[in-house]
């Protein structure tokens, strides 16, 4: 390569070092947020699973399984992605055919094995192709790796991430990537407008540089070529592919396993090239292959190659018999292969890798690629090796057994089938030759595979938390027995109290104590000229913020529940006056609706005959008539009548000739009538009037809401595809009724009070979070602001401070501001008489604290709350929550902090509200919620019968405790509130 190219190069990597050094360390997607679209590098994937430290050198299952491990953490975190994989990157693997072959067998795993959406069809990074697809797919960031195996792939990469950037699409690397429960962390580089223009200003000499790039990359792979099957170009490997493939499909026409057709057709194209080889080698054919003879005289022989082959078919028959758990078993073979196999043993990686890019041959053939990420297994093909070269001349025999030795007779019977130039020999035996194919060291075994291996087990201990917590799950493990020498050597400590500290016996302190007082201390004379000023700020403040009145709470104690057997019982018993009136009733609401059906009756001729003149006049008379109709199913049926004569006049009108715009009224009518019948008869619809009305929403256009109401095609009854336009009104359901129906769709409004709220009429959705809270349940209310999120919280501090002086409500608010916030509301809108030493409200934040733990109403931020739930010596205090309200709980999806909102939601006994206006998947939150709380209730139902024979009434408020704790509900509701969703949803029509 010319040196202005080279300069250019290290020019781009100077530029990527740069921007590289200045990258963030952030989470790439959040948990509970829709993550968008990105792209991963499959080249780049492929490098960074090979490298791993953990990967066995040879085996290809241990390399697939970092790769779907890394891909199925990313899916389980949410991400949305597609895997690329350029054409010309596999111009870097020439040098390491392994590789070649392990990418190839990567690619086609993915597209047959896995859901994964793989992208093969773009030839470079350069590509106009790959541009649009950019433009189209807008992916938010590509994960690329920062380094290839050599230079020449780490240019290649270099291409990739400038011309993604030009694309504004971000980069993400794969080196230094960490990941946890909720997120991934990774080092993003961000496109910019520098990068942008460095790429337009460059543009031609990027596409010089990287076409010279790929040329010197096509010499090196031909001379790859040259070296190992001499005047063979590629083109001539595929087609002695192709003649392999075509004679195995005739020996195998039932098809088989990729397995076994890899081992056939990769061993019998070996052979035949290295015989080909051989004798070009013997004859001399040119000078360049005079020169590979005089620094090969020693080379392996065909029959040392066929015995190897042999070796390698039966690694594969065990492959397919033996199961993984023996294989993992297997010893560890430290002697490599010798200096002459190993050159021999990249042209059997060129000849597997040529079978399997040439694998859509294969298409019209049954063939079973469940098992491509297991092809080969390197250290079980040494295990053989090293079998056959010292422990079977030492007497040891190995008895595979019949079905594995069988099989393996039908592998090499093939293969000598398919090499058609000589013979490749019997099966049996399967060393004719005496090279050693591994080298000769002074430890061919890894040592501490022959080492002692102690006595693994569990060491015994009794603890009726943990044996509670894993059930039967212990008696299944291995324990160590007493006598046991670990066992022994353990030194006994003595039990100390957890309360106090083991060397100077105080009691523990937690950054509760260590938190600043805000009250100062209480023996100052100050003090209480201090706390009256605090509190009136407070309320001062509260008042700026709220315009309701101040309201002072009663202590009231818990509601009896209401005799309701009895009430059930007396009415269930009439006597025979009321049996007579209800009798009296139901006759003349049926001579009432006999009346008016001859009343119809004796109209409908007129009706009917004026809309046929004139469908607006017709309309008044038919809706007069409603207005003083009383019986449902005489209006049902003049609403079918309406409905039939405004669908003929839109088809007469449609029909008329010279009409160059509709008149809509008609179809406005009829959608009235439609409205009408769903909404107010639905339950005396018949199926001919479903379909009716399923007709008329065709005729207007609406196919999908027809099908939605009549699911049942009709052929004579459909619209013809190209009378569809002529109907139509041209616009959808939802558009058409909200632009000329706004005046007819009315919402509905609830006008009866709620005892429980004074200031305002509380609508459906409001009165359920009140029911909520009635019944002690849990509850994620996801709704807009201003919607009636916070009230329901209010309530739920009113309804405790009624109960009793015991109970706690715990407010978490994300930032110390909304606690301030929160705080102040809370003074202000609330009065009690509290017991000596008790206040209403409390705060603690990691700045200050006031009256926190002998307060009714705490409000504090999550990892204050956190403090004090694991704090050991406040569980008295813990006991006494009888609702917790967390607020902006959407933060459970941020990056920091999110996971001491989540130990929250676990950790919690009592009911919950969750208030958030931005979950965008809180049925999924709510789920996880609900089995949370299925836990704990089963662990409460196992606790309290164990302790039932205990409980007395002596400690404080005991009483009150075992009546919430009796009323308390595990359900977790979703409370899902869109105002504009809740109008929308109205002007649409209900099954």
């Amino acid at each position: 390569m010319e040196k202005k190219y080279t300069g250019f190069l290290k020019i781009m990597s100077h530029l990527i070092l740069e921007t590289m050094s200045k990258a963030d360390y952030s989470s790439l997607f959040n948990d509970f947020v829709e993550s968008e679209f990105f792209l991963i590098d499959g080249d780049s994937l492929l490098i960074t699973c090979a490298c791993e430290r953990s990967l066995k050198p040879g085996q290809s299952l241990h390399f697939f399984y970092l790769v779907e491990r890394y891909l199925l953490d990313v899916i389980s975190k949410g991400g949305q992605f597609a895997i690329v994989f350029f054409k010309d990157a596999e111009y870097a693997y020439f040098n390491v055919p392994e590789l070649l072959t392990l990418r190839t067998a990567l690619i086609l795993h993915l597209q047959k094995n896995t859901t994964v959406e793989v992208w093969t069809k773009f030839s470079n990074c350069l590509s106009e192709e790959w541009n649009i697809c950019l433009g189209q797919s807008c992916p938010y960031f590509l994960i690329l790796a920062d380094e290839g195996l050599n230079d020449l792939q780490t240019h290649l990469f270099n291409f990739v991430v400038i011309q993604a950037w030009a694309a504004k699409v971000n980069i993400v690397l794969f080196s230094g990537q960490t990941s946890d429960i909720l997120r991934l962390y990774a080092y993003f580089m961000q496109s910019s407008h520098g990068m942008q223009m460095f790429f337009k200003e460059n543009k031609r000499m990027i596409m010089i540089v990287y076409k010279s790039l790929i040329q010197q990359l096509e010499k090196y792979r031909d001379m790859a070529l040259a070296h190992l099957f001499g005047d063979l170009k590629f083109n001539d490997m595929e087609e002695k592919v192709c003649e392999t493939v075509s004679l195995l499909k005739q020996l195998w026409p039932e098809g088989s396993d990729i397995r076994c057709v890899f081992c056939v057709t990769s061993c019998s194209l070996f052979l035949e090239m290295y015989h080909c080889y051989l004798e070009s080698r013997e004859k001399g054919a040119s000078e360049e292959m005079s020169k590979v003879k005089q620094k090969t005289d020693n080379c392996l022989t065909l029959k040392d190659m066929e015995d190897f082959c042999k070796l390698h078919c039966l690694s594969v028959a065990l492959l397919l018999h033996v199961p993984l758990s023996q294989r993992a078993r297997s010893r560890f073979i430290t002697a490599n292969w010798i200096q002459d196999l190993k050159t021999v043993l990249k042209m059997k990686k060129w000849c597997e890798y040529f079978i399997l890019s040439n694998l859509d041959m294969f298409e019209s053939w049954s063939l079973n690629l469940l098992h491509l990420s297991d092809l080969s297994d390197e250290p079980l093909l040494r295990n053989i090796a090293f079998y056959y070269e010292n422990e079977n001349k030492e007497g040891l025999d190995l008895n595979v057994g019949d079905a594995i030795m069988n099989e393996y007779v039908h592998l090499w019977d093939t293969v000598s089938k398919l090499v058609r130039k000589f013979d490749v020999g019997k099966p049996i035996p399967l060393r004719t030759t005496k090279v050693h194919f591994l080298e000769k060291t002074p430890s061919p075994i890894k040592e501490s595979s022959q080492e002692m291996m102690p006595n693994l087990g569990f060491i015994p201990m009794s603890c009726n938390l943990v044996d509670e917590f894993t059930g039967d799950i212990l008696k299944d493990l291995p324990f160590l027995m007493s006598d046991d020498p670990i066992v022994t050597s353990l030194v006994k400590h003595k039990e100390f109290d957890e309360l106090v500290h083991w060397h100077s016996h105080r009691p523990l302190s937690d950054d509760y104590d260590r938190t600043k007082v805000n009250s100062g201390d209480r023996r100052d004379p100050n003090h209480l000229k201090r706390l009256q000023k605090y509190h009136s700020f407070q309320r001062f403040y509260g008042e700026s913020l709220e315009s309701v009145t101040s309201k002072t709470i009663t202590t009231q104690g818990p509601k009896p529940k209401k005799d309701c057997i009895k009430s059930k019982s007396t009415k269930a018993h009439e006597t025979k006056a009321e049996i007579i009136k209800r009798e009296n009733k139901k006759r003349l609401i049926a001579e009432e609706e006999q009346k008016e059906e001859q009343k119809w009756n004796a109209l409908s001729f007129s009706i009917e005959e004026e809309m046929r003149k004139n469908v607006d006049s017709g309309m008044k008379k038919l809706e007069e008539f409603l207005k003083s109709c009383k019986s449902r199913s005489v209006k049902a049926q003049v609403e079918r009548v309406g409905l039939q004569a405004c669908l003929k006049a839109w088809k007469e009108h449609c029909q008329a000739e010279g009409e160059t715009t509709k008149d809509l009224s008609i179809a406005v009518n009829m959608m009235k009538r439609i409205h009408s019948l769903l909404d107010k008869h639905s339950e005396l619809l018949q199926e001919a009037d479903q379909k009716l009305i399923a007709r008329c929403l065709k005729y207007l256009g609406f196919c999908e809401l027809a099908v939605s109401l009549y699911p049942t095609q009709d052929a004579s009854d459909g619209i013809k595809m190209k009378k569809k336009n002529k109907y139509s009104v041209g616009i959808g359901p939802a558009r058409f009724q909200l632009q000329y129906m706004g005046h007819y769709l009315i919402r509905e409004e609830r006008k009866d009070p709620d005892p429980r709220v004074q200031d305002f009429i509380p609508d459906t959705w409001q009165r359920e979070l009140l029911d909520v809270v009635d019944n002690y349940e849990s509850a994620v209310i996801v709704a807009p602001t201003s919607s009636g999120k916070t009230y329901a919280s209010y309530y739920c501090m009113e309804k405790v401070l009624k109960e009793s002086d015991e109970g706690v409500v715990v407010y978490v608010a994300p930032t110390k501001a909304l606690v301030n916030q929160v705080a102040a509301t809370v003074e202000y809108r609330y009065a009690k008489n509290m017991p000596a030493g008790e206040s209403l409200c409390g705060v603690f934040t990691r700045d200050y604290r006031h009256d926190a733990l002998n307060c009714q109403v705490l409000i504090t931020v999550p990892a204050c709350f956190e403090i004090l739930l694991l704090a050991p010596h406040r569980q008295n205090w813990v006991k006494r929550i009888r609702y917790v309200i967390f607020d902006e709980v959407h933060c459970l999806g941020g990056e920091i902090g999110a996971e001491i909102w989540e130990h929250l939601l676990v950790m919690i006994r009592c009911p919950f509200l969750a208030l958030s206006a931005t979950i965008s998947n809180p049925q999924h939150l709510t789920e996880w919620l609900q089995s949370v709380k299925r836990y704990w209730k089963q662990v409460d139902s196992t606790m309290e019968e164990r302790t039932v024979s205990k409980r007395t009434g002596t400690s404080r408020g005991s009483y009150y405790k075992d009546q919430a704790q009796a009323r308390q509900s595990y359900k977790v509701r979703l409370d899902h509130n869109n105002c504009m969703m809740e109008v929308l949803l109205q002007f649409l029509f209900h099954k």
